[in-house]
């Protein structure tokens, strides 16, 4: 009856709006891990109160009866605004907005099994970056496609490792959403003295940004793993976010989104930053050790090593030769050593510099 007095585009848009003037809401975390709880620390600071919905009852206990998460950052207090529950319906119940920060190869299954729980008007928040290894699909059509419907939703990304999140140190970010006043509403709970965030509409430039540098991040530690100082390093970043560009532009993306945060911004974080996941994976592999041998002792996903070889197809579905990309893929896939890649991708022809 409601809806048949003022329809549901205008009631949705009334309630973003009315947003802008809530200081204090609730918002439900998808993923325990350590950047949803990060992001758990970033909103609780901001006198909103979370609940990170888990399938962990050691999580739930730790974080509920000791303010501490069991297993990421256990030196940290987390705010007493954030809770824990493994009831989708419980920790949903009154949440205005929703943090998706669950590993995009596992996101559509994770989705699947709780879509009767998520409202239709929740506002849905994804921080997962990566490429669905089996449709090449991105998060904006991955969500969709696992809740059976469109649901309003945005898109945060940009340099944001989770420990500096944690000591609360200045962090700027980009939200990404079609609906303008989506993204405005997501800046509004997220803003502090200490997390600055920008909107954009171009959710394409945003995901393959975010998605991308992951891989070159791989690249940089492989170079870093072999050996090579920073004059490698720097032509590497440059040429990836090159890469990056030429295939976001090719998906439709606007062509200087990439040079913002969610592209260079973060590309240059995971590059060159000690904390970062997938360099990690790639200083491992430059030194020797084998991808069975990496993913067997790590705690966390490295998004790129799932993402790599996606990507690669998705070149080749835009008829694009993407140097760097393949390299990476064929290390991962075994079929290249990494001393090898380097003497390869030096030894292609060079030409002009920037050419779309």
């Amino acid at each position: 009856a409601f809806f048949g007095i003022l329809d549901r585009k205008q009631w949705y848009q009334r309630r973003v709006r009315g947003l802008t003037n809530m200081s204090s809401i609730k918002v439900t975390v998808f993923g325990g891990g350590s950047f949803g709880v990060a992001m758990s620390c970033v909103l609780a600071r901001n006198g909103h109160s979370v609940c990170i919905l888990t399938r962990r009852k050691e999580l739930v206990d730790s974080i509920n009866n000791n303010h501490v998460h069991p297993t990421h950052f256990q030196s940290y207090d987390l705010p007493e605004n954030i809770r824990a529950s493994t009831s989708p319906s419980e920790a949903l119940s009154g949440a205005l907005f929703v943090i998706h920060a669950v590993p995009v190869q596992e996101s559509f299954e994770y989705l699947s099994n709780i879509k009767e729980y998520i409202p239709e008007s929740l506002i849905f928040i994804s921080t997962s970056k990566g490429l669905h290894i089996g449709s090449l699909s991105y998060m904006n059509e991955l969500v969709p496609a696992a809740l059976g419907r469109k649901q309003p939703i945005a898109f945060l990304s940009g340099p944001s490792f989770a420990k500096e999140l944690m000591d609360n140190m200045p962090t700027a970010v980009t939200v990404a959403s079609a609906d303008v006043e989506i993204a405005d509403s997501v800046k509004n709970i997220f803003s502090s003295a200490t997390f600055r965030v920008y909107t954009t509409q171009d959710v394409i430039g945003v995901e393959v940004g975010g998605a991308l540098k992951n891989i070159f991040a791989i690249a940089a530690g492989v170079l870093q793993g072999l050996g090579f100082g920073t004059n490698t390093m720097a032509a590497l970043v440059t040429r990836g976010c090159h890469e990056m560009n030429r295939l976001a532009v090719a998906m439709g993306a606007n062509v200087h989104t990439l040079n913002g945060l969610s592209g260079i911004g973060d590309l240059m974080l995971t590059c060159f930053g000690s904390l970062s996941r997938n360099r990690t994976v790639g200083i491992r592999l430059g030194k020797g050790e084998t991808l069975e041998e990496i993913q067997a002792t790590m705690t966390e996903v490295a998004e790129g090593v799932a993402t790599a070889p996606a990507a690669l197809e998705l070149c080749q579905k835009y008829q694009l030769d993407l140097p760097i990309i393949k390299a990476v893929a064929w290390i991962l896939a075994g079929k290249l050593k990494p001393a090898d890649a380097v003497q390869e991708l030096m030894s292609l022809p060079s030409g002009e510099e920037i050419n779309f």
